[in-house]
């Protein structure tokens, strides 16, 4: 199980910490990808994903969430990704990303992808980059 510390926090993939019906309330309630998700939804897609929080070091409060979908061999899909409202602005979420990247690093991925319309700057700060060639992807469902 992937662990580390950024400052008062804790980063941890450890399933058993999670705090689903946080998650999902900021998810259905403040993401703009996921607003009205139903709470069956969100619990269906944390248990087939790789799931990542941030705490709080002293009361063990959630703070922050990243999903990845991944086969652990070729490729990966970042998700869900939210730092809570009072957290923001401290470099958690950028912490949670690189924790994230970091626990990926030994299946050898070809590729992580994630899509993002606010937050590109905390991305690239862990090495994303805008697609090269973003005409070679497809999408199947709605956009």
């Amino acid at each position: 199980m992937s662990e580390t510390t950024f400052g008062a926090y804790e980063i941890s993939a450890d399933p058993g910490r999670l705090d689903a019906a946080r998650i999902h309330h900021w998810l259905s309630t403040d993401a703009y990808w996921a607003l009205g998700r139903s709470r069956e939804k969100q619990d269906s897609a944390i248990a087939g994903s790789l799931n990542f929080g941030a705490y709080d070091a002293t009361s063990g409060e959630q703070i922050a969430y990243a999903r990845v979908v991944t086969d652990h061999a070729t490729f990966a899909w970042l998700c869900d990704v939210y730092v809570d409202r009072p957290a923001r602005g401290t470099g958690l979420g950028t912490a949670l990303v690189a924790a994230v990247r970091d626990h990926l690093e030994p299946s050898g991925l070809r590729r992580i992808l994630l899509a993002t319309a606010d937050a590109h700057g905390v991305y690239e700060k862990i090495g994303f980059t805008t697609l090269e060639n973003p005409d070679k992807w497809m999408a199947l469902g709605i956009q």
